[in-house]
């Protein structure tokens, strides 16, 4: 597995997995790798990013979601939206318009129909947001 994008598939699939299962990330991380399981070393970065950032994450995801509380989302979306602030917010490598549009394919591939409109518009308010307060 090379590239960023199946390194963020794979860290939306083991966040996912935590929050479903109310696991920590960092122990079903773990369980990928006894395994033997691949996992590049930017899947171990965005799942440590998110869980180490995950108060500030849902509180920013919380109060753009216009309407929608973090928990009532779909888990899918949920961690979706988590993975691209995480981006957005801390890695400045990565240009926030790929994290937008990641996130996008994302929840075209593995949301419902509406998730690619509602990640996208979130996301837009937030890079907006971040943008001015640069």
């Amino acid at each position: 597995m090379s590239g960023r994008a199946p390194a963020r598939r794979l860290a939306i699939d083991i966040l996912y997995e935590a929050d479903v299962t109310k696991r920590e990330p960092g122990a079903v991380l773990e369980q990928h790798r006894e395994l033997d399981r691949a996992v590049p070393s930017y899947t171990e970065t965005l799942v440590h990013g998110v869980a180490q950032h995950s108060a500030e994450i849902d509180l920013l995801l919380g109060e753009h979601a216009e309407g929608w509380a973090v928990h009532r989302m779909a888990p899918v979306d949920r961690t979706i939206l988590r993975v691209a602030c995480y981006e957005i917010l801390h890695r400045d490598e990565v240009p926030v318009a790929v994290a937008i549009d990641e996130a996008v394919q994302a929840a075209k591939r593995l949301g419902q129909d509406e998730s690619k409109g509602f990640v996208n518009g979130i996301l837009g308010r937030i890079a907006r947001e971040n943008a001015r307060s640069s």
